[in-house]
This record gives structure tokens, C-alpha cells and sequence, in this order.
């Protein structure tokens, strides 16, 4: 039988592979083949960006989608933008990360005790993808959820992580509550039944967040200790 490590490998070849979107896949070869001029050098990754990190995590963050110039650029999740430059530095301050910094895939950096994944494999045009997108992406999560079997918690980014993930949820708990009772806001938490992994919030860590102060990092700081006591707890 083949183990859950290797399925979560072979899992994520199937990402890297998918044409589900042929609005994505347009736009990220496009923005692949022009590039922008301070990357000019690169070769772009110009496809769905696979899932990263600790089979064996206790913590899975789930965020938007690839940044057209960052993840879709580099070809790992948060890497070579401005808010991979603010999440991994405050992992790496929390113990999740080997290294503060994230700029490719081959710079070392190595998770721990954490699994980061997406709602879109994809960077969608001005960040906005279509609901049918997020439909097609959809079970590549439920796939991951289902092989990441130690996961106790769960960090959305985002409202659209955080709908992503109670749709997700519903389907696989028992008495899930009404959607609409669970509010998304910033430093929220939820016990979930059935024995799901409980749920934490974070705004996003874009640049538009973390410039206007609209996310601090205090305010992610306190995020990250609230998981890390519940998970030492």
C-alpha cells in the first residue's frame, strides 16, 4: 500500500499537471512568457502551484491563490512576493519555518510541523478568480485533508480561504453548524465537530493589508501563539 507521503507526492504531480481552468492556464503561461522586467532572467514556473510542506503537520495554513509575479514566478506558495516575505518571517519566529526568507524552491527553506496550501493551484487575473474555478480546485483540498491525518489546526487567510475551507468542512462533519453562524474576522477561532482540525483566522498577508496596517504583525503574531498554545495544549 502505498503511503500517505507518497500519495500527497503524487497528489501534488496531478496539480502541477491540471488544465481544469483554461482561463488560468492562459494567463499564467502569458504572464510566464512576458514576464516582468526585474525578473526578465527567470524562467518562469508558468503553472498550478503544487501544496508545501510537512506530511506529518499538525498545522495546515490555507491562503488565496499564486501571485501572478510570486508563486507563479517561483513556483512554490507564498515565494518571491511581499506576502511570502511577511508569513514566512513570522513562521520562522513562531518555530514553523528552518528560515525567515522565501525567494525559490531550492533556497532550503524547509516547514515544520506545518503544510501550506491554497484554494486556487493558480494565479487568477487581478486576483479575482471565477466561483466555477474554485469548484475545479476544490477536491485537490479534500484530497490533501483526507492524506494530512495529525492536522489539528487549520489557518485560513483570507475570507475566501476561510469559505473555501467551510465548504470543504461541512461535507465531511457530522452536524456541521449553519455556515452563516461562523463569521469570519481576524484573531477568530472555532471548534468544529466531528473531529475536525479547529479553525483560525487571519486577515491575508498582501501587500495592501500589511502596508495600510490593516494586519500588523503583532496582530499575526498573536495568531500564531493562539495555535501554538493549542497545539502544545
Amino acid at each position: 500500500m502505498v503511503d500517505s507521503t507518497r500519495q500527497l507526492e503524487l497528489l501534488q504531480q496531478q496539480v502541477i499537471a491540471c488544465t481544469r481552468c483554461p482561463r488560468l492556464v492562459r494567463y499564467c503561461r502569458k504572464v510566464a512568457k512576458e514576464k516582468r522586467r526585474m525578473y526578465r532572467d527567470w524562467e518562469y514556473w508558468g503553472k498550478p502551484n503544487p501544496s508545501f510542506g510537512d506530511p506529518n503537520a499538525e498545522l495546515l495554513i490555507l491562503g488565496l491563490a499564486p501571485a501572478a509575479h510570486g508563486g507563479n514566478r517561483t513556483g512554490r506558495m507564498f515565494t518571491g512576493d511581499r506576502s511570502g516575505d511577511f508569513l514566512y518571517r513570522h513562521l520562522y519566529d513562531a518555530g514553523f519555518a528552518s528560515q525567515p526568507t522565501s525567494v525559490s524552491r531550492d533556497d532550503g527553506l524547509e516547514l515544520r510541523n506545518c503544510y501550506i496550501t491554497a484554494s486556487l493551484r493558480c494565479a487568477p487575473p487581478k486576483n479575482k478568480p471565477l466561483p466555477s474555478e474554485a469548484r475545479n480546485c476544490q477536491p485537490y483540498l479534500e484530497a490533501e485533508l483526507r492524506l494530512l491525518t495529525r492536522v489539528r489546526a487549520v489557518l485560513v487567510l483570507g475570507r475566501i480561504a476561510f469559505e473555501t475551507y467551510l465548504r470543504v468542512a461541512a461535507s465531511q462533519g457530522e452536524d456541521f453548524p449553519p455556515r452563516s453562524t461562523l463569521k469570519f474576522a481576524h484573531g477568530a477561532s472555532f471548534s468544529l465537530p466531528g473531529g475536525l482540525p479547529r479553525l483560525f483566522c487571519s486577515y491575508h498577508p498582501s501587500q495592501q493589508n500589511t502596508q495600510t496596517g490593516r494586519l500588523t504583525p503583532e496582530m499575526f503574531q498573536k495568531v500564531l501563539v493562539d495555535i501554538r498554545e493549542f497545539l502544545n495544549g
